[in-house]
């Protein structure tokens, strides 16, 4: 009896293990589930570029709805990413009147038959790349008055472009239009207001100016189910008693609160605005933030200290990335640290350049070089994971140089050159192009990479190293 009662205890206790390895090995071999697919909607007034509806204020406006995962469809274990989203920012749209119409009908973009104008060449090589990021936006340097509206069609100093250059640039795959710079106000309240009219109507989102002061001064941008909250202001040449600041030596602006602006003798106040903004887009759900700034001196390849002041304040603020414009020409990419928080550092490029413009080489007395033909792409990833925490994992540069040339029609085109490395060998078949262009190409290439090459790579090595330590603490969090 003792023998039986020993054999089937040791059977069932082997029974029992197998048991427990074949359950394991089960549980270790299932594939991983990921979520449902998180996808941008509609957002709500005040968020995405939209509006709040007027008569409300950021604080009024309820807090949009999130399309967070649901608890339930997580993965079990370590956290994982579950969500990306680029952000795609060129410089300055800065529409001289010899890129659409210098009154003798011989440029590319030049009134056409049915009285619009084509502004494709500016784009036509630029939209396989932005349309490859998640969300695209740019600096609108014109205004959109129309020509029926007091003001005729112009360039500097008071620009007033075409509608169809947004067509346009829609086409290309932008997404929104940063409409807060020193010439908004160019053709004065009727241009400004239309511009944001126009803008709108076809679909894109605005950010730094409004047509009431209601409108919520900031927005939220959903993509990819990662929720970003961005902030776009412009320096003011003066402030007016009542606070309407004065753009570009303008008479300050009609209407009171429709500009995000900064004044250098009353930055204080910009802060504070900004802190405030930053508390009512967390409460609202942003998840990461972004500042589109136009700041800084004309045609300088450094940033000021004024610039360099500011962009630390704003990264003790919280800011995570800061984007600038309006000198003109590429400034460089610097990592700053939080005097206030030494978790947290913002990813700064002082300024993106022009995207197009018919500032050429020795176009100019303030300078003598080709800077002012060079822009940039500037992109940044975020990282949603699944325990819903959202970091900043990546930024690249794209170089971009401005073409003005001869088209076989005998039509002045500017192209928006993108300056792939990794298609140089390309360069000339692609954009047809010939020695003494690629000659030219390459070295606006050389230029920016020269500016900014060295900061970016400082960012880059900063970004990959808190991605390995977060996915290892991640995976020992889960293992334990």
């Amino acid at each position: 009896m003792k023998k039986k009662r020993t054999s089937f205890l040791t059977i069932l206790i082997v029974f029992v293990m197998v048991l427990v390895a074949a359950a394991i090995v089960v549980t270790k071999l299932e594939p991983y589930q990921a979520p449902p697919a998180v996808t941008t909607s509609p957002a709500p007034s005040g968020v995405a570029g939209t509006a709040a509806p007027a008569g409300t204020t950021a604080a009024e406006t309820d807090p949009p709805e999130t399309t967070a995962t649901p608890a339930e469809s997580l993965p079990s274990g370590p956290a994982q990413v579950v969500s990306t989203a680029s952000v795609g920012t060129m410089g300055d749209l800065l529409m001289h009147q010899p890129i659409f119409d210098d009154h003798s009908k011989y440029n590319a973009a030049v009134q056409q038959p049915d009285g619009s104008y084509d502004f494709t060449t500016v784009f036509q090589y630029l939209t396989e790349y932005t349309t490859a990021v998640d969300y695209a936006a740019a600096n609108l340097e014109t205004t959109l008055c129309g020509a029926d509206n007091g003001f005729s069609y112009s360039g500097y100093p008071n620009f007033n472009c075409p509608d169809d250059l947004i067509d346009d640039a829609a086409a290309a795959g932008f997404d929104m239009m940063l409409t807060a710079n020193n010439h908004s106000y160019d053709t004065r309240l009727v241009g400004y207001l239309r511009t944001l009219e126009v803008v709108r109507e076809k679909g894109l989102d605005t950010l730094g100016t409004y047509t009431s002061a209601d409108e919520t001064k900031w927005t939220i941008v959903e993509v990819n189910g990662i929720r970003i909250g961005m902030l776009c202001y412009t320096w003011a040449s003066y402030i007016s008693e009542d606070g309407r600041p004065s753009l570009n030596g303008n008479a300050p602006i009609e209407k009171a609160g429709i500009c995000n602006y900064f004044h250098s003798e009353h930055l204080p106040e910009f802060y504070a605005e900004v802190e405030q903004y930053l508390t009512e887009m967390e409460a609202a759900g942003a998840e990461a933030t972004m500042m589109f700034i136009h700041w800084g001196q004309e045609y300088q390849l450094s940033a000021n200290s004024e610039q360099k002041a500011m962009a630390q304040k704003l990264c003790d603020l919280g800011i995570d990335v800061i984007v600038g414009g309006h000198p003109h020409v590429i400034q460089p990419i610097e990592l700053l640290s939080s005097s206030v928080d030494p978790d947290h550092k913002t990813v700064c490029l002082y300024s993106t350049g022009n995207a197009v413009s018919n500032q050429r080489q020795g176009n100019l007395s303030a300078i003598k070089t080709a800077h002012t033909e060079d822009g940039i792409l500037f992109t940044v990833t975020f990282e949603k994971y699944s325990d819903g925490t959202v970091y900043l994992s990546g930024a690249e540069v794209l170089p971009t140089w401005v073409n003005m040339h001869k088209n076989a029609k005998g039509k002045t085109e500017y192209n928006i050159l993108p300056l792939d490395d990794d298609k140089m060998d390309q360069w000339q078949e692609l954009y047809d192009i010939g020695d003494s262009t690629f000659s030219s190409a390459k070295k606006s290439y050389d230029r920016t990479m020269d500016l900014v090459g060295d900061g970016l790579e400082t960012v880059q090595t900063w970004l990959a190293q808190e991605k390995t330590e977060r996915d290892a603490a991640y995976a020992a969090a889960g293992n334990s």
